[in-house]
């Protein structure tokens, strides 16, 4: 039996982690100073227009350094994103000890990181949303299938991409309505929707 628990507290571990892998000060002053040029940057215009010698010259530093941390300008926003969204999870003071709430809190972020990166139109309108958030929440599940064995039939990331898509579809959904339900009793939702699709892959 596929442990679903299990599998998103891995995850969950990973995106908290996979952000702090060094310790290196000035690694981790670069970075930041990368993803704060992105954010300014994306304030102004539409994230397609954005070049890399821009960001690196928004950020006071060269071409060359931007490559030495990211390998294209999606990558950077795929890791602004990934920061954005655990520091959401440890605002929210989110424990992964109990495996039951995972999905849940992952369901969660989600809710607080569209409604955050919305509030403010002409920003949110120039974050290409279903690139970045959904890419997180999939590795997250990617990561944490990785853990245990699936089923034979079971195609692992196919799996992750769809349960990825579902949690963000729900969110967006849920963003979009007027009278919207408060964002945990939307998480608790999501997590009863996707729940039995992790179970499909019961070994």
């Amino acid at each position: 039996m596929l442990a679903e628990g299990g599998i998103l507290r891995a995850a969950m571990t990973q995106v908290l982690q996979s952000a702090t892998e060094t310790t290196d000060p000035r690694i981790l002053r670069s970075r930041r100073m990368l993803m704060d040029s992105l954010a300014k940057l994306l304030a102004k215009k539409e994230f397609d227009d954005i070049s890399v010698q821009e960001i690196a010259d928004q950020a006071t530093l060269n071409r060359a350094t931007f490559y030495l941390h990211y390998p294209d300008k999606n990558a950077l926003l795929q890791a602004m994103t990934e920061s954005r969204f655990r520091d959401l999870i440890e605002r929210r003071g989110i424990s992964f000890t109990n495996c039951d709430g995972a999905l849940r809190a992952i369901a969660l972020g989600v809710c607080d990181y569209l409604t955050e990166i919305t509030s403010c139109p002409v920003k949110g309108a120039q974050i290409p949303l279903e690139s970045s958030i959904i890419s997180v929440v999939e590795g997250m599940f990617r990561e944490g299938l990785a853990h245990h064995e699936m089923a034979p039939v079971v195609d692992a990331a196919l799996l992750a991409t769809t349960a990825a898509w579902a949690v963000f579809g729900a969110a967006r959904r849920w963003l979009q309505t007027s009278d919207r339900i408060p964002a945990e009793e939307m998480a608790a939702k999501i997590e009863t929707i996707v729940k039995p699709v992790f179970l499909s892959g019961s070994h």
